[in-house]
């Protein structure tokens, strides 16, 4: 699914305009990201958590010539699903197993 198929049905579901559902979806998305920009977490229950990671810089290769390249320290997203979300995942495959 992407961004606009998100905001169709939401629009649909709760009899909202496209506009003020993508105004809507828009404004979630922004918060986690500002939140996440600002070295914090966003837990959604039953879903999952998003936060971020921090690598220090380090020495790589590069795979061509095998010379030695100075990598960045740098923080990257990441997202831990939550209990509710793994078990509906994996529902399915706990019927087949039963």
């Amino acid at each position: 699914m992407i961004k606009s198929e998100l905001v169709s049905r939401i629009a649909e579901e709760f009899a909202l305009s496209r506009k003020v559902s993508e105004r809507a979806v828009s404004q979630i998305f922004d918060e986690i990201i500002e939140q996440m920009a600002s070295g914090g977490r966003v837990e959604i229950r039953d879903f999952g958590v998003f936060g971020t990671s921090e690598y220090d810089s380090s020495v790589g290769r590069n795979p061509r010539t095998g010379e030695s390249v100075e990598l960045p320290a740098r923080t990257l997203p990441r997202f831990k699903a939550g209990r509710g979300l793994s078990k509906r995942l994996n529902q399915d495959f706990e019927k087949e197993n039963s």
